[in-house]
């Protein structure tokens, strides 16, 4: 996918996020996140926004900290949140190609991570707005969930900092059913998971169905759909692999 392709993914997503949060109001229970309130997502992705559009506005080149959560509620903190959302979408959809800036995972270039990185958090968060709010989802394009996949497995998991480790090894495989060549072989050890596009010679487990619903199942946004083999191995991937904030 191109940086274009994502940014119009977030200008979407955060306007669907914005919409089921208004209509499940600031005090409804979040399912996907037990511990939150929709003011907490609101303002949770809304910092980030922020925090992300600031690298590139204003060319931090090293890590910078966030702006905090705001003390908003109801109408305020719809409204802030929009208006953070539309200043992440400006500034990505305006930076040059070759702006340069902090990013912290591998990519062609720091705009086309940022553009990537927040469509894909943004769209997390519009589906646990729309679970506060229930009802049926918005659907999540095919392309755009294999890669979701793509960036979790083979960047955030790959990094120190991740918590799925087996203390023997272990390969997990994930196969998308509705979607040509979405094969991932994760390959877990004391080590941080190593994982690639393909099928194992050997999986112990396999987590199977169609890609949109793996990549929420990934996130731990939804149950898997079908899992083969040890089962131990997707309920190792389930208690350790929340991405969080700190």
């Amino acid at each position: 996918m191109e940086t274009a392709d994502f940014v119009r993914t977030l200008d979407r997503e955060g306007q669907l996020l914005a919409a089921a949060a208004e209509a499940a109001g600031s005090g409804a229970r979040v399912p996907t996140c037990p511990d939150w309130q929709v003011r907490d997502l609101l303002r949770h992705t809304g910092m980030v926004h922020r925090w992300a559009a600031g690298f590139v506005a204003e060319g931090h080149t090293s890590a910078h900290p966030d702006g905090g959560l705001p003390d908003l509620d109801g109408a305020a903190l719809l409204a802030w949140f929009r208006e953070g959302h539309r200043h992440l979408v400006d500034t990505l959809a305006g930076a040059p190609a070759d702006v340069r800036c902090w990013h912290f995972l591998p990519a062609p270039s720091p705009l086309a991570f940022w553009a990537r990185r927040q469509a894909h958090e943004t769209t997390v968060h519009r589906f646990d707005a729309e679970a506060a709010r229930g009802g049926t989802p918005s659907g999540i394009d095919p392309d755009f969930a294999a890669d979701g996949i793509d960036e979790l497995l083979c960047a955030f998991h790959a990094r120190r900092r991740s918590r799925v480790r087996s203390a023997e090894p272990r390969v997990l495989q994930v196969r998308a059913t509705d979607a040509s060549g979405a094969v991932w072989t994760v390959r877990l050890s004391q080590e941080p998971p190593v994982a690639g596009r393909g099928d194992a010679a050997r999986a112990d487990c396999e987590i199977s169905g169609p890609v949109a619903r793996l990549y929420l199942a990934l996130w731990n946004r939804l149950p898997f759909p079908h899992v083969t083999g040890d089962a131990a191995v997707a309920t190792l991937w389930r208690e350790n692999s929340a991405v969080t904030w700190s």
